[in-house]
Formats: structure tokens, C-alpha cells, sequence
């Protein structure tokens, strides 16, 4: 088949830029051919050695958007959305399926205003995840398009249902996990007696609480040498600031070491591949609803985790991948954190085990396979493997 991925979200790096890869490289090892359709000024953060045709209407960032300049670019990108649309309608025939791999019920809203919800080729929209508030948008939306079979909205999420309801025309599957791709050697776990190394990496926001985590991990009664590694993006001004002001703070201390840069590729894989453990200490409700991709790093990386406890439950609830804390408990935090530490070698054999099992359960390869199985129309709709 030749499967178009429709890409209009412009990040500095992460997640996004590696989620494009698996699609990319998983179909291509499974046998097909892809081409990108982008807007006229999208800019690649990494090279996916793929076609792109070009969409007419500039995409539009939200970074640094705050009040009535983001109302407004809210508005712009609904236009251009449209304009693009119609555009994907027009070359249909030129592929036999469409991926739009971040989407949100807006997408499926807009699309309702469009011919290309007639499109003749299956059109999946992938959503990272629904939060109540957003559900009976999503369902509101979903429903409208119920008669347009070849609509196909597939949803991230470790149930077999949103929020109770079930839509014969929606799709549930596991998220995959990110792997190195292009660092295939995994160095040895550090050795007892030799320090131990343990990151906190990805996109830096306050909601994620550096600081405390910060605090928590200095005052650590540790039976081994430990040194913590921060990594951090900044998509926004204040965050950036903050970010800095953070490590001016703390650089003086030798068990810490900072980088404030955007990571992709090579780069950011030996980042991931050069601790022992990584930690995610932030506490947030909607990450019980939208798949961690930090906590997926850890998994296709094979790194245990110390991740707040409404990270993903479901999936500690199946692998026991590392240890939680109890949400926003800094004091919880501090007593597991300080005896995953200690008891780190004598765990690990189980943290591997059970990481090993859950890479092959959330598999990029695996991941492809059922989007392949729903573009094709030979899958059931809630068998989430």
C-alpha cells in the first residue's frame, strides 16, 4: 500500500518527531510505501528519507500564544484546516490510505465541514488519549460521522472503551513504545560500587515540579554513589526561564548535571542509553488519560522508572517496570526514591524481566501491524494488541 501521513504539527523535537518515525519505518519494514503531506512552510526536525507534497496555508505554532494571539491562531489554523482538507480530498487517488498521527476531536469536528469526509481511501485519525472533558466532544464528533465507513478515529488508551462508551466506528489500541533505532547496542547496566545514573528527561514545564524533585533527591540517604542527569526542551518563554533559573541554582553541586536542549535522533537515544534509570516525578491528572512518552522511552529503552503513580496506571498494574510514588507526595517520593536506589541491583532482574515483556506487548512493529489491520478492515475494533 502507499499511505500518506498528514503532518502540520511543528515541535522542536520529541515525541512527536519520533512518533512520525515509527510510522514511517514500521510500514516501510512491513512492506509499504510513505509520503508526507505537509503544510507549504512545515519544517522537518529530522530527515524521514520519505516524499512530501507540499499543502497550500502556513501551519500555526501556539508557542509563546498567550490570550487574544492565541484565540487567533486558534482561528487561523481551523482555516487553514479546511484549505488543507480539501487539498487531501483532491489527491486521494494518489494513495490508498491517510494517517493524520496527532489529532484531537477537533480534527473530526472540522472534518464534518468537509468533502474529505467522503474520502474513498481509509482516513485515520490517531488521538494520544481522551480526558473527561473532552470525551462527548470526541463522541458528539465521532457519532456524526458514523456513516462515513471509511472514517476511522483510533484512540491511544489501555481500555476497551472511552470513559464507558463504545463506538463501532472508533478504534482502541496500545500506544508503542519509542526504541534506538539508530544506537542498536544497549550498554551494560552500571555495575554495584560504580555510580549509579539516573535522568530526568523530555520536555521541561513547571506542572512537572524539577524543583521538588530536585530537593527530594539531595537530601537522599543513598548506600551507593548516585548522580542525577536533567535534560530538558522548552517549547515556551517562561519555561525557559524557569528551566534556567533552576539550573543556576543548582549546577554547583557535583551529583547534578543540567542541559537545556532539544534532543532527536542519535543524540537523544545515547542520552536515554547512558543512564541506568529514569525518573518521572510529575503529577498531573491528564496523564492517567493520555499514554506517558517518557514512561515508553523507559520501556522500548529497557530503563526501570520511578514515576508518580497517575502515570499510567494500567500499565504498572501489568509490569512491575520500576517503582511508583503516590501522587504530589513529595515526602512518598523522597522513601521510594531513596530505596529504588538502594535496592536497585537487587531488583533489577525483575525490573528487566518485566521491562522485556512489556517492549514486546507495546512494540512499534506490533503498534503498525493493527493500524494495518484496521486500514485494511480486518480487525475488531476493542482487541487492543
Amino acid at each position: 500500500m502507499k499511505i500518506a501521513i498528514f503532518e502540520n504539527i511543528m515541535t522542536p523535537g520529541g515525541h512527536e518527531v519520533e512518533f512520525d518515525r515509527i510510522l514511517v519505518e514500521e510500514f516501510r519494514a512491513l512492506g509499504h510505501e510513505v509520503i508526507f503531506y505537509v503544510p507549504e512552510n512545515f519544517s522537518f526536525q529530522f530527515d524521514y528519507h520519505t516524499p512530501v507534497k507540499r499543502l497550500n496555508g502556513n501551519a500555526v505554532t501556539y508557542t509563546n500564544s498567550r490570550g487574544l494571539k492565541k484565540i487567533f491562531s486558534a482561528a487561523k489554523r481551523e482555516i487553514n484546516r479546511q484549505r488543507w482538507y480539501s487539498q487531501l480530498t483532491a489527491a486521494q487517488k494518489d494513495f490508498d490510505a491517510l494517517i493524520v498521527p496527532t489529532s484531537t476531536y477537533r480534527y473530526l469536528r472540522a472534518l464534518n465541514h468537509s468533502s474529505l469526509k467522503n474520502i474513498s481511501v481509509p482516513l485515520i485519525f490517531i488521538l494520544h488519549g481522551i480526558n473527561p472533558t473532552e470525551a462527548p466532544k470526541f463522541l458528539e464528533a465521532a457519532d456524526k460521522l458514523s456513516a462515513n465507513r471509511n472514517i476511522k478515529p483510533v484512540v491511544l488508551t489501555f481500555g476497551d472503551n472511552i470513559f464507558g462508551e463504545r463506538r463501532d466506528n472508533v478504534y482502541t489500541i496500545y500506544p508503542p513504545t519509542y526504541t534506538a533505532r539508530d544506537l542498536k547496542v544497549t550498554p551494560k547496566i552500571t555495575a554495584a560500587g560504580e555510580v549509579l545514573k539516573v535522568g530526568f528527561f523530555g520536555q521541561y514545564r513547571r506542572e512537572k515540579n524539577l524543583r521538588g524533585l530536585l530537593e527530594v533527591f539531595l537530601r537522599g540517604k543513598y548506600t551507593r554513589q548516585v548522580e542525577l542527569q536533567v535534560q530538558g526542551s522548552t517549547m515556551h518563554a517562561e519555561d525557559a526561564e524557569d528551566f534556567e533559573e533552576i539550573i543556576k541554582q543548582y549546577s554547583g553541586d557535583k551529583r547534578l548535571s543540567f542541559l537545556h536542549k532539544g534532543l532527536i535522533g542519535a543524540e537523544w537515544q545515547k542520552a536515554i542509553l547512558g543512564v541506568d534509570a529514569l525518573l518521572m516525578p510529575y503529577s498531573a491528572a491528564r496523564y492517567r488519560y493520555h499514554w506517558g512518552g517518557m514512561l515508553f522511552t523507559a520501556i522500548g529503552f529497557g530503563k526501570p522508572v520511578v514515576a508518580s503513580d497517575d502515570m499510567n496506571p494500567e500499565v504498572f498494574n501489568l509490569y512491575r517496570v520500576g517503582e511508583t510514588f503516590a501522587s504530589g507526595d513529595l515526602d512518598n517520593l523522597s522513601s521510594v526514591l531513596e530505596n529504588f536506589i538502594n535496592d536497585f541491583d537487587k531488583n533489577f532482574p525483575t525490573y528487566s524481566e518485566n521491562l522485556h515483556a512489556a517492549g514486546e506487548d507495546f512494540s512499534p512493529v506490533n503498534f503498525a501491524r493493527r493500524l494495518e489491520k484496521i486500514i485494511r478492515g480486518e480487525c475488531v475494533r476493542y482487541n487492543l494488541r
